[in-house]
């Protein structure tokens, strides 16, 4: 399978295709890195269906997502990719072990995102996983994650009410 080809076949994104492509690009290193290639293609369109497929297959491999998390923290303060990159980024981050090398970065990044409520909901969902995850590393930033989660409660949407009532009682 040429991962570039079928993702842009269809003129829709599916989630048949994205199952399809992501079980293809966990079979081995190589596929992974051809999937990978195109999630960080300057392609936007290309990059945007990359995004749901590698989303799937992080969650399904997530030992092949380790040469990648540079890449993937480095995506998180983009603003020339479509959401689709930046969510999946911050998805897959939130499921792997992130290096040493990364935290400051990626910490800094999930911050700005999970308290800009213009930022898409899911996007900050994410962030406040990644951040509750690093919070176990760095206990002092529970603080300032607490305060980000009870100010949005009454206002954001049910998928931030939900992941944050669940890490404020993680951090309680």
């Amino acid at each position: 399978m040429d991962i570039e080809k079928t993702l842009l076949a269809d003129p829709a994104q599916s989630r048949q295709l994205a199952m399809r492509v992501a079980d293809y690009a966990c079979t081995d290193e190589e596929t992974f890195s051809e999937l990978m290639h195109c999630f960080f293609s300057e392609h936007y369109r290309l990059a945007q269906r990359a995004a749901y497929s590698a989303g799937i297959a992080a969650e399904k491999r997530p030992d092949l997502v380790r040469p990648y998390i540079g890449e993937l923290a480095a995506c998180l303060t983009r603003k020339d990719v479509h959401d689709a990159v930046i969510r999946n980024s911050v998805r897959i981050l939130g499921n792997v072990a992130i290096p040493e090398a990364f935290h400051a970065g990626v910490m800094n990044a999930c911050f700005e995102r999970a308290a800009d409520r213009m930022v898409p909901v899911a996007i900050r969902a994410f962030s406040l996983t990644v951040l509750y995850r690093l919070s176990l590393i760095y206990p002092e930033i529970k603080k300032e994650l607490q305060i980000i989660i009870e100010e949005g409660m009454e206002f954001e949407k049910a998928a931030f009410r939900s992941r944050g009532k669940k890490i404020l009682a993680l951090i309680r």
